[in-house]
């Protein structure tokens, strides 16, 4: 019997477009989206970012040292970084509050960064007046804050043991499979949430 339900962010509850990102650095930039890719990808820089290994000051600062433009503003890089968080459709806000006043208990689980969630919750209050995702959910695991992401094991068996939850009575959706699979052998039970199927759609029952 299902309990608990944790959510991922990006394509389950906010639409994304990832490779905007790099898009919106080649044009800010002037230089080609490989190289753009080849610079982030060699200096590992969303990860870290990712996992807390890097401030959002540090951040803009690598961006600035790796692009050589000591001119960027901290907001040009943020509004680029943030390019590919898209929008939140109301009816999977909807279906998150009709499912905790079921009883559910709700969380969410994202590999994200704190530039991302401040944007993220100005997009949740455009869309449905609702301050923060803290609203929405009892606890929010955010891979930036635990030093840790997804798929690592550790992450999923972080989220039971601090939300005081059995693998057996919880449900998780993500779009990714590698984040499902490795949730589903620390024996959460798994949704892979694959567009245009919303979960709306996938808790229809719930």
């Amino acid at each position: 019997m299902i309990k608990n339900i944790i959510f991922d962010l990006g394509d389950v509850i906010l639409n994304i477009d990832v490779p905007r990102a790099a898009h919106s650095f080649a044009e800010l930039s002037n230089q080609s989206l490989e190289d753009v890719h080849l610079l982030i990808q060699q200096n590992d820089v969303f990860k870290k970012f990712e996992t807390g290994n890097l401030t959002p000051h540090a951040f803009r600062s690598l961006i600035r040292e790796l692009f050589q433009s000591s001119d960027w503003s901290d907001h040009s890089i943020d509004t680029a970084w943030n390019s590919l968080l898209l929008d939140i459709p109301i009816d999977r806000i909807q279906k998150i509050q009709e499912l905790a006043q079921k009883g559910y208990r709700l969380f969410l689980l994202s590999n994200t960064s704190s530039i991302h969630i401040d944007e993220v919750n100005a997009i949740l209050f455009r869309t449905a007046a609702i301050e923060n995702l803290g609203h929405l959910f009892e606890k929010l695991f955010l891979s930036y804050e635990m030093g840790v992401m997804k798929p690592s094991p550790d992450i999923y068996k972080s989220v039971l043991s601090i939300a005081g939850i059995e693998a057996d009575e919880t449900l998780f959706l993500d779009d990714n499979l590698d984040n499902i699979r490795a949730a589903g052998e620390c024996g959460i039970h798994t949704i892979h949430v694959q567009k245009p199927t919303s979960i709306v759609e996938y808790l229809r029952d719930y």
